[in-house]
């Protein structure tokens, strides 16, 4: 039997390839951190960890079983995540020819909050997550999960979706980034509207493929 560390470290190395895949989650995260502040960046990094948490919890309870069970449901929840990033997408791509204001060094606490917020559904909206999280937890936790994976499993999920999107909350809130972004912050925000509609799009029709 595999080790409390083996186990955590093969859980890991999966989630980390999947939180580094591009996806809705990454165009949030670096358009936040380009169009807002470092730190609403760093505000949408940290609800990539809670919801990775969230995830992994729900997982671990379960609920794969029940969506599994329940065609139904995932079916829902597919079509009402894909809504919400064609929501977002429309949303970027109205405000592309809006002026930029940069903000300064302090954020207000709403502004950090909706930065959190608009972080955390997006994280949320797709059911795809927890099909992966529960797919690498089958793959690698034994029928008897010891204490020490049930208590370092949601640390770790947590460390590796923060830790990752805080890197690339700071790297897109450098100065060079920010200021190719204000040059061609039409087609840059019509490009990142295009590839959220796109996914969500996908994932509605992924849904109505399981019908």
């Amino acid at each position: 039997m595999m080790s409390s560390a083996a186990i955590l470290t093969s859980i890991f190395a999966a989630l980390m390839v999947g939180a580094m895949s591009p996806g809705p989650s990454f165009v949030v995260v670096s358009r936040i951190a380009i169009s807002r502040s470092r730190l609403d960046g760093l505000a949408a990094a940290l609800a990539m960890g809670v919801g990775g948490v969230i995830f992994g919890i729900l997982a671990l309870a379960g609920l794969t079983a029940l969506l599994t069970q329940f065609a139904w449901l995932y079916l829902v929840l597919k079509f009402a995540g894909g809504a919400y990033l064609v929501y977002i997408a429309f949303r970027i791509w109205q405000g592309a020819k809006a002026p930029l204001e940069v903000p300064g060094a302090v954020e207000g606490r709403a502004s950090l909050g909706r930065s959190f917020s608009m972080a955390l559904l997006t994280q949320l909206s797709n059911p795809k997550t927890i099909i992966v999280y529960a797919s690498i937890f089958a793959a690698f936790l034994p029928k008897t999960v010891p204490a020490g994976v049930m208590i370092g499993l949601p640390i770790g999920i947590f460390a590796i979706e923060a830790g990752w999107y805080s890197i690339v909350a700071l790297a897109f809130s450098a100065r060079r980034p920010r200021q190719v972004y204000l040059a061609a912050k039409h087609w840059i925000d019509r490009a990142a509207g295009v590839v959220m509609g796109g996914l969500g799009l996908r994932l509605m029709f992924s849904g109505a493929m399981l019908r």
